[in-house]
């Protein structure tokens, strides 16, 4: 397993402080010790639309020479283009497929091989099983343009912050709805926190179809704040999981020192591992 760290607690997401340019995000979790940066796609980190062809040449040349990766992406979920992939709204459903098109062309510029899909929130008034169809198609979109630059998209329940795919068997259930084999599952353990489930659980339902991991403590804290981790850790190994391990903690604000929150959840998980 390898560690990545989310860039969401270094970018104007989805508070404006504190913010860092790409090149100091590098440097600092290069530094630290990170195989890879999960990039949280706001300004000023990463932005897709505000990054040319000679930006990404640069980028993909700060990352070599501090030897680091970019181990996914992920489009950013709200605000005022909403981006929800569930919306009634078919112009903000084209909108937020064109989002996530954006995040894995810059993605897979700059080496990354998954992209996140949050799918979407059930606003008032529209039934969940329109809500449901609404994403699957969207999801159908997003990944037949995925497998053309071989990233796959990891479908993740949200609980805490979303209406539609809350459960394991709820991601399953969409990842196998669209039935393409670049379309996996993924789970961030805040939201089975929230939920108070098992996070073993969701490991051994995920298993082989399980292609990416958000490690977070409740409040997002960094692992390890209030929750031991040492069971998860273990069930991973046991059902033979060997891609990243994502820090995304923090998520901005007054009071989060990113590069210490990012350092103490590597730390301990390091020392679990």
């Amino acid at each position: 397993m390898k560690l990545a760290c989310n860039t969401w607690m270094y970018s104007s997401f989805p508070a404006w402080l504190p913010a860092y340019p790409i090149d100091y995000v590098i440097e600092r979790l290069s530094s630290i010790g990170y195989d890879g940066i999960e990039l949280g796609c706001a300004s000023p980190v990463a932005y897709p639309p505000y990054i040319d062809d000679k930006e990404r040449a640069r980028i993909r040349g700060l990352l070599k020479k501090h030897n680091i990766a970019i181990s996914s992406v992920l489009p950013c979920p709200g605000g005022g283009m909403g981006n929800n992939v569930s919306s009634p709204i078919e112009a903000e459903r084209k909108q937020a497929i064109q989002s996530y098109k954006e995040c894995i062309k810059l993605g897979a510029d700059l080496g990354a091989k998954i992209c996140l899909y949050v799918a979407g929130w059930q606003i008032w008034g529209v039934e969940t099983k329109q809500a449901l169809d609404w994403s699957r198609e969207c999801l159908a979109e997003v990944a037949r343009y995925a497998a053309n630059l071989d990233v796959t998209v990891a479908v993740e329940p949200t609980s805490m912050d979303s209406n539609v795919i809350e459960t394991a068997d709820d991601a399953l259930y969409l990842m196998q709805s669209v039935g393409m084999d670049n379309v996996g599952v993924m789970f961030d353990t805040i939201h089975i926190l929230y939920r108070q489930e098992i996070i073993t659980d969701y490991v051994e339902r995920m298993k082989e179809h399980l292609v990416h991991i958000h490690v977070s403590d409740v409040d997002r804290l960094p692992p390890g704040s209030k929750t031991n981790f040492k069971l998860m850790i273990e069930a991973l190994k046991n059902v033979k999981y060997d891609s990243y391990l994502a820090m995304e903690i923090g998520l901005g604000g007054r009071g989060i020192d990113p590069n210490a929150f990012a350092q103490n959840a590597y730390d301990y998980v390091k020392s679990i591992l």
